[in-house]
């Protein structure tokens, strides 16, 4: 971190400390809320009730392809 105060960007520009701190908050902010998403999925996995697709398609069976629907939904699987 530069004695200002500022923290150099990987583009040479530059963000306060302050910015960087606010946007950390509201990624934490948006993986937590998103978790309630992949438990949910999960748990209609469990049970039995997760279909691939939509509710008329087949009902999955695999823990893997569970894995990537409720990643999928949550957002997260694009990272």
């Amino acid at each position: 971190m530069a004695k200002s105060g500022f923290a150099k960007m990987a583009g040479g520009t530059k963000r306060s400390v302050k910015d960087q701190d606010v946007a950390n908050m509201q990624r934490q902010k948006a993986n937590y809320a998103e978790g309630g998403k992949v438990k949910k999925v999960m748990h209609e996995f469990k049970a039995g009730k997760l279909h691939s697709g939509s509710k008329k398609g087949p009902v999955v069976k695999n823990r893997k392809q569970a894995i990537a629907i409720a990643l999928s939904e949550s957002g997260k699987g694009k990272k």
